[in-house]
């Protein structure tokens, strides 16, 4: 017991160092809350972000807290996850290459009894990195002058779930998150004098969701799980300090300092997730999900751009060889694809999204279910029609999942 806590003290402080680091410098965080965090648990992200269905009792499920009710009795789970992403961003007339790493989850899971499992996690739920000029006109002239923004920060995503079986083919679950952070944006006014406003804007809320699965009879080996998800909408409060000043003959003059100033409320919008999961022969898994976010049904406004309803198609299979030799033949193959229509509509243009990526399950133990799992995606981004912004993506996570035993008694022989 002693080793499994000095394992897990490890993980928090990795993950204190990795979460100061969490950064991206994708010019679409500029808009609502930023970029949303789109890496998923243990094996679900080379599966194509996939798993509303999925059942995993030695693998904590991101996506549906129905699946904590199938944690076996005795033990634990623990998750902790990094990716790196290399990005080419470019417009019609630029480009430039970015190098971004980021702390993806912490999360922790047990079952209190036979048919009831709680999760506690952490998980960046957005991120916001951007360096942008911006040339404007000049009020009753010909003349324009520049603006360079600089964002920062995002938000995050604490939450604690439940999963309890309530049939021995139905589980039900619930979720409830608090969403906190600060995004931070600096203008620099290029004129002469310079001037230099900072916002510190906080927003903060909470989101529930809820979940079930549900087991169909087997089939000619195959045993089907159908999943569902949904989330309330959700108001996140704001408040922001502003400090400005000008800067005259090399001396800055305050113009504003730590000015207090009210937020509109920024609304999350209603989702639903479906999903079905398939396991064919015991050694292969295929799950299909979509999503459905009604964005146009909050009140959220931006001068640059338009919210438009969001839909999420993915589909993705991990295959398990049934009979092999050595290493190899505990090796869990994963492939996925995702396409992502986005919320943004910018130009009358929609900023989508749309990855490929594959993956690897390599077992730690062969005591337990522990393992570390490898995924590489590749995808884009945004468009570079109507003069926007394409940005073209590769992409590498490493997730570990962590199972341990508790409450063990010693045998005496």
């Amino acid at each position: 017991m002693i080793f499994k806590k000095n394992i897990f003290g490890v993980f928090l402080l990795i993950q204190t160092i990795l979460w100061a680091q969490n950064d991206t410098s994708s010019p679409y965080s500029l808009y609502g809350l930023g970029l949303e965090n789109k890496t998923s648990f243990g094996g679900f992200t080379a599966m194509g972000n996939t798993g509303v269905a999925q059942i995993t009792p030695f693998q904590i499920n991101n996506f549906n807290p129905a699946n904590l009710s199938n944690i076996p009795l005795n033990s634990f789970l623990y998750e902790i996850g990094i990716n790196g992403t290399y990005s080419s961003i470019k417009t019609n007339d630029v480009s430039q290459n970015t190098t971004d790493f980021n702390f993806s989850h912490l999360a922790i899971a047990f079952p209190i009894i036979k048919t009831w499992g709680m999760n506690l996690g952490l998980i960046p739920y957005s991120k916001v990195g951007y360096n942008i000029d911006i040339e404007k006109p000049i009020e009753g002239s010909t003349d324009t002058f520049n603006t360079r923004v600089i964002g920062s920060g995002g938000l995050n995503n604490l939450y604690w779930a439940n999963g309890i079986k309530i049939h021995e083919k139905i589980s039900l679950g619930v979720e409830l998150s608090f969403l906190f952070g600060t995004i931070d944006e600096e203008n620099w006014v290029l004129t002469d004098p310079i001037v230099n406003i900072l916002d510190h804007n906080y927003y903060n809320g909470l989101k529930f969701k809820t979940g079930i699965h549900y087991t169909l009879p087997n089939i000619a080996g195959i045993e089907t799980t159908l999943g569902a998800t949904f989330e309330a909408p959700t108001k996140l409060k704001g408040s922001q300090t502003r400090n400005s000043y000008k800067t005259i003959g090399g001396y800055q003059i305050d113009i504003e300092r730590d000015t207090e100033n009210n937020l509109h409320d920024f609304e999350l919008p209603l989702t639903i997730s479906l999903g079905v999961s398939s396991k064919i022969n015991k050694n292969i898994i295929s799950n299909f999900d979509y999503k459905k976010l009604w964005w146009e049904n909050t009140n959220n406004y931006d001068k640059s751009s338009n919210y438009t309803n969001q839909s999420i198609y993915a589909f993705g299979i991990e295959y398990k060889p049934s009979k092999g030799y050595g290493f190899s033949s505990l090796l869990k193959y994963r492939l996925g694809i995702n396409y992502n229509t986005g919320f943004l509509n910018i130009s009358n243009q929609k900023i989508d999204t749309y990855s490929i990526s594959i993956g690897l399950g390599i077992p730690m133990s062969k005591q337990n279910a522990s393992s570390l799992n490898i995924s590489y995606s590749v995808g884009k981004e945004g468009t570079l029609s109507n003069s926007l912004i394409e940005e073209n993506f590769h992409k590498l996570t490493l997730n570990l999942s962590f199972m341990g035993n508790w409450f063990q008694k010693k045998k005496i022989f």
